[in-house]
């Protein structure tokens, strides 16, 4: 059961607010715990609590920073360029555009390239290409 709140050692939030420039809450916590640092109650840290310092010491979150820094939404981006979010996930994964995943809820931001990837070709698709309308079913 927790003790409660209690806010750690201000090393410990220097630590944090450093760590936030690269690490999600999540890893974070993890390294905190690596270097066998605990919260101001004496726990492990989590990624809640990681959180609660962020909120407490009004640090900004790893998405903030990389935000601030100039970096884009998957919508941001996607609007920009014309593209959907299932492209830019290719171009991600070809190493055609510049992300990185900003929080555990699986977030990427981007950045805006120099020049675009060019667009795979999809082959159109009509009604009559369709096997349903055909008569399969």
């Amino acid at each position: 059961m927790r003790r409660g709140w209690r806010t750690p050692h201000p090393d410990v939030r220097q630590q944090i607010d450093a760590l936030l420039d690269e690490y999600s809450d999540a890893q974070v916590a993890h390294v905190l715990n690596e270097r066998g640092l605990l919260t101001g109650a004496g726990d492990a840290f989590d990624a809640t609590s990681v959180q609660w310092v962020r909120f407490s010491a009004k640090l900004p979150s790893l998405k903030a920073r990389l935000l601030a820094a100039g970096m884009l939404t998957t919508r941001q981006i996607g609007d920009k360029l014309g593209v959907e979010r299932s492209t830019l996930a290719r171009w991600r994964t070809q190493g055609l555009i510049q992300a990185r995943i900003c929080n555990a809820l699986g977030e990427w931001l981007y950045w805006l390239p120099k020049e675009i990837p060019p667009r795979r070709k999809s082959p159109r698709r009509t009604l009559e290409g369709n096997s349903t309308v055909r008569g399969a079913v």
